[in-house]
């Protein structure tokens, strides 16, 4: 029916859902009237990207008001930022899987709460690309981890439960199609790796820590490349496992830097 929908049936028992890193909760705030419309999310590691993201569809929009006085409805806290242009959310979720998780659970409550329906997710970011030209963006076309797997490993209780991390595959080939259109750099479907850390999980030889040699990073890294993966970072696997669960309509394409 087009809805968010939550699996947790705890959430039917409780007298009000605290959305504590969010500043927002549903005694404390009218969620339908505040985000019943939203069509479009939008999230980020960075929140100064993610507010000026809000300001570019602002102007995009063509909404009244000054772009430069956009309020940040998280402003009570100091974990995440968001921001509202119309039907679009922008909201930052730090950097790595356990702060996109949290912001993720979240977020998908409040559209819950929100009745939101037929809602389109979109992570956009930077990433490490992988044997493609600088500045291009690549759209994911599967999110795996660091053995080239299409899945997220969460850890429950002391159970490892695998979830799946398949994106929306018409989204994908939506936004190529986009690009099409832009020509200021290039754009490229691939698989986007996703790692537990910035150094040694992504083979970095300048960290504070090293166990492995230059030949065994390229090598791994090749490896990498001939598995179909073509950027690196550091959210897309429980990204695209959340937002598969629950309903959303999820992508993630990422701009890289080298």
């Amino acid at each position: 029916n087009g809805f968010v929908h939550v699996k947790n049936p705890h959430l039917a028992l409780m007298e009000e859902d605290i959305l504590y890193h969010l500043e927002l909760g549903t005694k404390t705030h009218n969620l339908p009237a505040m985000f019943g419309d939203i069509k479009f999310v939008c999230v980020g590691g960075s929140p100064k990207r993610m507010r000026a993201f809000a300001q570019f569809m602002h102007k995009e929009l063509g909404l009244v008001g000054d772009e430069q006085e956009l309020a940040d409805i998280c402003a009570g806290t100091d974990r995440y930022a968001m921001y509202r242009t119309g039907p679009v959310l922008s909201i930052s979720h730090g950097m790595g899987i356990p702060s996109i998780t949290i912001m993720l659970h979240e977020l998908i409550k409040l559209l819950h709460h929100a009745k939101c329906r037929d809602v389109t997710i979109i992570r956009i970011g930077t990433s490490g690309g992988l044997g493609v030209e600088a500045g291009s963006v690549v759209i994911t076309d599967m999110a795996v981890d660091s053995s080239f797997r299409p899945q997220f490993e969460q850890v429950v209780l002391d159970n490892v439960v695998v979830r799946s991390t398949e994106l929306d595959k018409d989204l994908a080939q939506e936004l190529l199609a986009c690009s099409r259109e832009i020509t200021d750099f290039p754009t490229l479907m691939g698989h986007t790796m996703c790692t537990y850390d910035f150094y040694e999980g992504q083979g970095r030889l300048d960290g504070a820590l090293c166990s492995f040699s230059s030949e065994q990073k390229f090598q791994y890294l090749q490896r990498a490349h001939g598995a179909g993966v073509r950027n690196i970072e550091m959210e897309s696997t429980a990204f695209a496992a959340l937002c598969g669960l629950c309903g959303l309509k999820g992508e993630s394409p990422h701009a890289h830097s080298c």
